[in-house]
């Protein structure tokens, strides 16, 4: 522990040794098809267990260490009092799942798993009136007992779109990965709910080989250049001075600037979009004509300095709301905190407001499913939709390796 504890919060780090799994009790139901299928019901109020458990796996050495470091700072910060934090690591799915059956304890409260794979088992002990907040990033797993606290696309697609008038016509390009396809699949729903329309989308292998061509297809490249000659030939077989100015500034250009979208959403991160984004101004489509836009993960200093990216804009909270946080960690770990590690810092409020009203069981559960009650945090406002967290964001514009709040 460092010089962060206080004397009222107990940490203990547990290994725990794999056991034979036990067959658990389970509450079923034969439909009139016959079918037995588990029977899932609201819980029995009870108070909270006051020790906090901890489920990670030692599969995430990294990141799992840094998050029980940011909590513990969070612990100090926030002065939760009087709950004990118990670390437990676990090696597979079965031994997981030991941990799990072992418990009888009501009224408990995990924070994790990371992964959504062990993510999927936790959602099977929800019978035993546990809470787990799992930092997975699948959607569907988010259901009764188990909340999902992490980055979500849909929610940063919405607050970019909302950001859009009724003028903004919107081009997707996206990488065949599965961060790509999700996007894909998001956007029209999105969009639908929003003033702006989707009028083009192109996407490109992983390993960018055929990015080019993709982006050319995107922007109509070939279409505008063979406009442009087009003019050219028209203005070369005219004399009057006017045509000859006009022709000298078409010059200028490879193409016309006559696109079809006001907006291009690139649905990229890391390297890759470092180059991506040049080939776009490359293959004239114009970022003074076109607005860029990107999605959270372009929320990284390193895309800050990238000329091609000046002015995108994208959904996020300003760096000011969590630079003391940074600053701090630096400081005690002498360490660089990772952009998710925010995640557990704010969890960790939340248990101090949900342990400071001593609440219930059911209590916790209908505070955490009440949309209308939200919570302040460095990432911004937040709140549980359908069990999903979800934040107010800003819309943030890149300027001069700065990301300044526009709206």
């Amino acid at each position: 522990m460092s010089q962060t504890q206080t004397e009222s919060i107990e940490i203990v780090e547990t290994k725990q040794e794999k056991e034979d799994v036990t067959s658990n009790e389970k509450n079923i139901i034969e439909n009139n098809s016959d079918e037995v299928k588990k029977l899932s019901e609201k819980p029995v109020d009870t108070k909270l267990n006051k020790t906090i458990t901890i489920l990670f796996s030692d599969d995430n050495n990294k990141l799992s260490s840094q998050f029980i470091e940011i909590m513990e700072m969070g612990i100090y910060d926030k002065k939760l009092q009087n709950v004990n934090l118990e670390i437990i690591f676990f090696e597979n799915e079965d031994q997981l799942k030991n941990i799990l059956s072992s418990s009888k304890i009501k009224g408990k409260i995990y924070i994790g798993p990371i992964d959504n794979n062990n993510t999927k088992i936790v959602g099977n002990f929800c019978d035993q009136g546990s809470i787990f907040f799992s930092f997975s990033s699948d959607l569907s797993l988010a259901d009764n007992c188990v909340y999902l606290i992490n980055f979500f696309p849909k929610n940063e697609l919405e607050q970019l779109f909302k950001f859009l008038d009724t003028e903004s016509k919107v081009a997707l390009l996206y990488p065949e990965n599965k961060y790509g396809y999700m996007i894909n699949t998001l956007i029209d729903t999105v969009a639908d709910n929003s003033d702006a329309i989707i009028v083009n989308r192109a996407s490109y292998k992983n390993d960018l080989s055929n990015v080019r061509d993709a982006i050319k297809e995107l922007g109509k490249y070939e279409l505008r250049k063979f406009e442009l000659k087009r003019q050219k030939k028209i203005l070369i077989n005219r004399n009057d001075e006017k045509s000859k100015k006009r022709l000298k500034r078409l010059e200028k250009f490879k193409t016309t600037s006559d696109y079809e979208f006001t907006h291009i959403l690139i649905a990229d991160y890391g390297l890759n979009l470092l180059q991506v984004a040049p080939l776009l101004p490359y293959y004239d489509i114009d970022p003074n004509i076109v607005q860029f836009m990107g999605t959270g993960v372009i929320d990284d200093e390193n895309f800050f300095f990238e000329p091609s990216l000046q002015g995108t804009i994208f959904p996020g909270i300003a760096k000011d709301k969590r630079s003391k946080l940074l600053e701090n960690y630096n400081e005690i770990y002498n360490n660089k905190l990772i952009r998710v590690s925010t995640l557990p810092y704010d969890l960790i409020g939340l248990l101090n407001y949900i342990f400071s009203n001593n609440l219930s069981l059911l209590e916790t559960h209908d505070l955490l499913t009440n949309k209308n009650i939200k919570f302040d945090g460095v990432d911004g406002s937040f709140y549980f939709k359908e069990n999903v967290i979800e934040r107010d964001l800003n819309i943030l514009e890149i300027s001069n390796g700065k990301a300044i709040k526009v709206n």
